[in-house]
């Protein structure tokens, strides 16, 4: 059977978008997108739409705000997917499954959010609700403290990583330099990042200011369809895996993403590819000591030496295995509906030579892993040029 296709795809500037509503973005998102895709609203036979919100908007029923924004959508069936952090994969996946079905032949995938709504009290308290409340509801701290303790008891067991997460964030900001859709574009050096200050203080146990992403506003699209489109890019799936893992925390070793090394095994072998064969990756570095534990279940180091991935250079710019050359969820931020499709159409830029300044040379195959949660709903693509 045929893979899928990405044919068009769009980005909003990701930022503090206080004068932008809801309808503006997810246009601004989707028309470049059909544009890029050389098709109309009438082309497009399913709308899938990620967004969390938990309570970021007064407004739900997302998916029929697309009609709203664009009213040729009117009558165009749309829906709208929620999975946590992993919402735009959500909705990725299941505009794929009615692709693969047959029952659509063109998808527009939107995922947006609008998180600087509240006092950031109240949007760690939306944000904890991704966590098993009955037992990390009242985590200090929300989700910075989640990691915070993950980071904590990683420490505890493998010795002080902070030398990585400081060389994780410093690599993050300074590719994002080069995303113009980056929520900061600013290389904050080594050397911030490793040491505590005014400006740098302490979160949540080992985890600084600068090793937790950025709360965002923001939106990104892609059209999506069985066949290449005449006239557009087109960058096609090799493999895509979902695994889920167990919600609370207590009920598995949190310093090791197992169902995120499922996945990562799972996927790379579908799509008959090996590390060695991944040109890049987009990986879901919500907090640094989330993309240390990623390198261990990608398979590029074993558990409890994942810092030397980052302190030799692996995942640099120019290393052996580029991750998150766009400056990842540290630097482009993180609005929870839009990240999982904003980390695709990162990739897709990369394979299909559009990425500027964030070029990896000669990208001809790369994987973009995205996770909800605390690496609960694991999804894993690969994807090459086409």
């Amino acid at each position: 059977m045929a893979n899928p296709h990405i044919i068009g795809w769009g980005h909003t500037s990701f930022g503090k978008l206080d004068q932008v509503g809801l309808e503006p973005l997810i246009r601004d998102a989707a028309l470049p997108a059909l544009a890029m895709a050389n098709v109309d609203a009438a082309d497009i036979d399913g709308i899938f739409v990620g967004t969390f919100n938990g309570g970021f908007v007064n407004q739900d029923f997302s998916a029929s705000l697309v009609a709203v924004a664009m009213p040729e959508f009117r009558h165009t069936p749309a829906v709208r997917l929620e999975n946590a952090c992993a919402t735009g994969s959500a909705a990725i996946w299941a505009a794929l499954d009615a692709l693969e079905s047959g029952r659509v032949k063109r998808a527009l995938v939107i995922g947006f959010e609008k998180m600087n709504t509240l006092p950031a009290a109240q949007i760690g308290e939306v944000l904890l609700k991704c966590s098993y409340v009955a037992q990390e509801g009242g985590t200090p701290g929300g989700f910075a403290g989640v990691f915070g303790g993950i980071a904590a008891e990683y420490f505890q067991r493998f010795g002080d990583q902070s030398d990585a997460l400081a060389a994780i964030a410093a690599k993050n900001h300074s590719n994002g330099v080069d995303n113009p859709y980056a929520h900061m574009r600013r290389d904050l050096g080594y050397e911030f990042c490793r040491n505590v200050s005014d400006k740098n203080p302490l979160l949540a146990g080992p985890l600084k200011r600068s090793d937790c992403s950025l709360v965002s506003d923001g939106a990104a699209a892609m059209v999506l369809s069985m066949e290449p489109q005449s006239g557009a890019p087109s960058v096609r799936w090799r493999s895509r895996t979902q695994v889920n893992e167990f919600l609370p925390l207590s009920m598995r070793d949190p310093t090791r993403f197992e169902g995120a090394a499922l996945a990562w095994s799972r996927g790379l072998a579908s799509a008959g590819v090996s590390l060695a064969d991944l040109d890049l990756v987009e990986t879901h570095d919500c907090f640094t000591i989330a993309e240390l534990l990623e390198y261990e279940a990608m398979g590029l180091a074993p558990h409890g030496q994942g810092a030397r991935v980052i302190l030799d250079g692996v995942t640099a710019k120019d290393g052996k295995l580029p991750v998150n050359p766009s400056g990842g969820l540290k630097s482009r931020g993180h609005p929870i509906g839009a990240t999982g499709v904003s980390m695709y159409v990162m990739l897709a830029m990369q394979l299909a030579g559009q990425a500027g300044a964030m070029q990896i040379r000669d990208a001809g195959v790369g994987a973009a892993f995205n996770m909800g949660g605390a690496a609960v709903a694991n999804y894993l693509s690969v994807l090459e040029a086409a």
